[in-house]
């Protein structure tokens, strides 16, 4: 849309790990762009998310979880997080209505009060799993823990309240032409996104903390007109992780590669034919061009 009524422009969703920030990204844009698992820090880079409200298109942005990060990998991350915040036209701060507000969660209102310089907002989230005199306190608190536009109480799992960020949202956007085509959903590639659904699956059934040494990087993409032919490798940094990924006889990575391709034929609406193949790079974490392939870059 390129009329003189039209508004477009970038929403940051910021947050500690874990509060639902990809879950609430593929609500407002009604589809799936991030990945989800029950696991911390699973986004490792930021994501676009593309939302047409009216005559306004809102780009939301999932950042990492913004965390006390100690390898250079992890403060990659954040920094990919508060880069997202500056680039913003709006900053909306999600946090989990179940959790304490802890030292850390403190932290991070005081540094968005000092360093957001846009409209900011806050959303509580999971307010399905908390009784409402404690929502209420919750609210109350936070209120006074920041300089808030609006605060909305949502469930983004069941996506209650959703809607109401979007219409707020959506009048808070600056003048100017649309971005992206109306029924695109994200900027991710779908080499990218076939890659990270194979680690969310990889998150799904590895209950160790091996998911965080892996790398996922999809190598082939071969598309015909009803089927694509996709080859990924996963790297893990030990040989006894490429066992646990491999499994007795090849029974996780297939059931791996099961359950990726079910959910890539969804996204793609094709035949998904999935190869998978895992290789031992030591150190991958510590190396500058796995950076760059999630779009990272670490500045010390």
């Amino acid at each position: 849309m390129v009329d003189g009524s039209s508004a477009c422009g970038f929403v940051a969703i910021v947050g500690e790990p874990n509060a639902g920030k990809s879950t609430l990204i593929n609500q407002l844009v009604g589809g799936k762009v991030s990945i989800v698992t029950p696991k911390v820090q699973t986004t490792r880079f930021n994501i676009r998310g593309v939302c047409a409200y009216s005559e306004s298109q809102l780009i939301f942005v999932d950042t990492p979880g913004i965390f006390a990060a100690e390898r250079s990998f992890e403060k990659a991350m954040v920094q990919a997080a508060w880069a997202g915040i500056g680039d913003a036209d709006a900053v909306l701060l999600l946090i989990d209505a179940k959790q304490k507000l802890r030292d850390s969660t403190l932290q991070l209102f005081e540094n968005l009060k000092k360093q957001c310089k846009k409209p900011l907002y806050l959303a509580i989230n999971k307010i399905d799993a908390v009784e409402k005199s404690t929502l209420f306190e919750l609210a109350k608190t936070c209120d006074g823990l920041g300089n808030f536009a609006q605060i909305f109480m949502i469930s983004a799992l069941k996506g209650d309240g959703v809607e109401d960020i979007t219409k707020c949202l959506a009048v808070a956007m600056p003048p100017g032409p649309w971005l992206y085509p109306e029924d695109q959903m994200s900027d991710i590639s779908m080499r990218l996104l076939a890659a990270e659904v194979t680690r969310e699956k990889i998150f799904l059934k590895l209950d160790q903390e091996l998911p965080y040494a892996i790398f996922v990087e999809t190598e082939a993409w071969e598309e015909t007109e009803n089927a694509v032919k996709i080859s990924q490798v996963i790297t893990v940094q030990r040989d006894g992780q490429k066992k646990i990924v491999l499994g007795d006889k090849g029974s996780m990575i297939k059931s791996i590669g099961i359950t990726s391709r079910k959910d890539l034929e969804k996204q793609i609406g094709k035949h998904v034919h999935l190869s998978l193949f895992v290789k031992v790079r030591p150190g991958w974490r510590d190396d500058i061009e796995s950076y760059r392939l999630l779009g990272l870059e670490y500045k010390k």
